[in-house]
């Protein structure tokens, strides 16, 4: 019957007029171990009432989560509170990759990965391929924890993902692509071993 709900989605990569737009620095680059390409994305989070942003830094090689951040408008702060971390805990990669969104062609945003000497690449415009291991991730989120619950508010939001997030998808949810390893096994697994000291 093709029968459809008609309704206003969110719009999550609007560019800005006189931001500067990078060029795509990942078409046919292998990616072969933890810290050589991040990404960052921007989805929606429907609640019992309303929704939240979710933005979240993924290591490309590994799919794991590095840092994330909910936020109930879609400004660069949140975003790059979540870089922030990510840099704090995991060190810097050497690609930084988003789409063109302006929260990410930002001056603020683009001068953190600046300052961290972070290659700066950004999908091609309407491009949803370029970045598809974050939507991978939104739509395993979505069908494994945010469509089963009704969040009553941004705390109760925040509190259940952190606990899908951090314990389950990246410490206990095996991924075919990655052998059966969880994110966190092939990411530290990966890791280069730091030697001991004498």
């Amino acid at each position: 019957m093709r029968i459809a709900a008609i309704y206003r989605r969110p719009n999550t990569s609007k560019p800005a007029p006189g931001h500067k737009i990078y060029p795509y620095l990942l078409r046919k680059l292998p990616i072969t171990r933890p810290n050589q390409v991040w990404a960052i994305d921007i989805t929606y989070i429907p609640m019992a009432r309303g929704f939240v942003y979710l933005a979240a830094v993924v290591d490309w090689f590994s799919r794991k989560v590095l840092a994330w951040r909910l936020s109930i408008t879609m400004d660069t702060a949140f975003c790059i509170e979540a870089v922030e971390e990510a840099v704090a805990k995991h060190g810097r990669p050497e690609i930084f990759n988003s789409d063109q969104g302006s929260q990410f062609t930002s001056t603020a945003f683009t001068n953190l990965l600046k300052k961290h000497e972070i290659a700066i690449s950004m999908d091609g415009k309407g491009a949803w391929r370029d970045n598809v291991f974050v939507e991978r991730l939104w739509r395993t989120i979505k069908y494994e924890e945010v469509y089963l619950r009704a969040y009553a508010s941004v705390p109760d939001a925040r509190a259940s993902l952190g606990r899908y997030i951090d314990h389950f998808y990246n410490a206990r949810r095996p991924h075919t692509s990655l052998d059966r390893q969880t994110p966190d096994e092939a990411y530290f697994n990966a890791l280069p071993s730091i030697p001991m000291a004498a």
